[in-house]
């Protein structure tokens, strides 16, 4: 079985973070390992607190994995101080996985800030020369560059510029522009526009971690990166539409909607074979 390994925060209300992760990697098909970064203590409406994972720690979970199981893809999600950056991008310089999606967590829904301010620098710096994919959304784009993306125009010459950081290739969500989040992928060479449909819903808690993950499942697979972020799209945009009404703020979306839609079609058979 193909593997994916997340190095990421964990979100106690389960809908983002490690937890988005593991159940996006599941239902993609691949067995999914875990290095937490940090803890957070939030819910759907709020993160009300965030403790850091010691970066001897983060580097003794990394080395764990690594050094007993094959590791086919990797996504990195939130890295919330430099020495963590750091931390993780040494562990992964040394071992050196085939295919990295880089997932810049940088704000939460409810607003808190996920990534230090003093550590953008580190996340261009370390993170981005190694990233086979980054998935930022505009407002991420927009901190990385350091200029407004407002047009689709500009949504070009972003991708141009962060693949000149050192990104490898780039999808660059358009959840945050006017009318349907269509997003553009560039592969270093050529831009591909993937279109979306607007989804009247609230419940959002986690998609940005929960379509990287996809996208890493699908590489862990052996599907080329087009093919694997198409796929991704896909995969978000029915756990988005079968989103999960949990909490009081931003719910989560459901990642297992269509297993668990084979599940009731099989116990309706079966009714039916009863009688």
């Amino acid at each position: 079985m193909k593997t994916a390994l997340t190095i990421a925060g964990s979100d106690s209300g389960g809908g983002a973070g490690i937890q988005a992760d593991l159940k996006s990697f599941a239902a993609n098909g691949v067995f999914g390992m875990s290095v937490i970064t940090a803890i957070t203590a939030q819910n759907t409406q709020e993160v009300r607190s965030v403790q850091d994972i010691d970066p001897d720690i983060i580097q003794d979970q990394i080395e764990a994995v690594f050094d007993d199981i094959s590791v086919d893809a990797v996504k990195i999600g939130m890295l919330s101080s430099t020495a963590t950056i750091k931390i993780v991008a040494e562990g992964l310089q040394q071992y050196a996985p085939a295919h990295i999606v880089l997932d810049p967590v940088m704000v939460s829904k409810g607003g808190h800030h996920l990534l230090r301010e003093e550590a953008v620098e580190g996340l261009i710096q370390y993170m981005l020369p190694q990233a086979t994919l980054i998935t930022p959304n505009i407002p991420e784009a927009e901190v990385i560059l350091g200029f407004q993306i407002t047009s689709k125009d500009l949504m070009e010459k972003a991708c141009v510029e962060i693949t000149a950081l050192g990104a490898k290739s780039v999808l660059l969500k358009g959840g945050h522009m006017q009318g349907d989040p269509d997003d553009l992928f560039y592969d270093g060479t050529d831009f591909h526009w993937i279109n979306g449909k607007r989804i009247d819903t609230k419940n959002t808690h986690g998609t940005g971690c929960t379509l990287s993950s996809a996208i890493a499942a699908n590489l862990a697979r052996g599907l080329d990166m087009l093919e694997a972020v198409k796929r991704g799209k896909s995969y978000i945009h029915t756990a988005i539409q079968h989103s999960l009404d949990i909490g009081n703020g931003h719910g989560p979306t459901h990642h297992f909607y269509d297993l668990y839609r084979k599940a009731n079609m099989y116990q309706e058979e079966e009714k039916q074979w009863s009688k």
